[in-house]
């Protein structure tokens, strides 16, 4: 009995390992330093409909977004990447895009807040995201 629960146990600590290593290698992770300033769903900061983000996702207090400027897209942060922000314990999900007119610049979502927001102010941050490898031999993206 001991030896049946034995082996059940390595067979599901070889079966978590080998999952996570593949994981690991299918994920080129990368890193920038952007000027990160906040936002709120407001008229006035965004636009007629301030719940609604330019990918089309609706805003709701208590969730942690944010909009990249459109250059960035280019490196990789398109609609729903995940990022870690230096300074936050959580990640955060690129849901809103920026005016034309930034460049390597992220804003945070801080909800309704605008006291929040005006207190974090503008600030020179480390992100850090994940993008999914190639397969060299069919070309295609590979998913984590």
């Amino acid at each position: 009995m001991k030896t049946r629960i034995y082996l059940i146990f390595i067979l599901i600590l070889c079966f978590y390992n080998c999952n996570t290593t593949v994981k690991e290698k299918d994920c080129n992770k990368k890193s920038l330093l952007v000027t990160a300033t906040a936002y709120n769903s407001l008229a006035y900061q965004t636009s007629s409909n301030p719940s609604i983000t330019a990918f089309g996702d609706s805003l709701k207090p208590g969730l942690r977004y944010i909009a990249v400027s459109r250059d960035l897209l280019d490196s990789g942060l398109v609609h729903n990447t995940k990022v870690k922000l230096q300074g936050f314990d959580s990640l955060y999900i690129v849901k809103d895009k920026m005016h034309g007119r930034w460049r390597k610049r992220i804003d945070i979502y801080m909800d309704n807040d605008v006291t929040k927001a005006k207190e974090w102010g503008r600030k020179k941050i480390k992100m850090e995201y994940c993008l999914p490898s190639k397969d060299s031999i069919t070309l295609k993206t590979v998913q984590p």
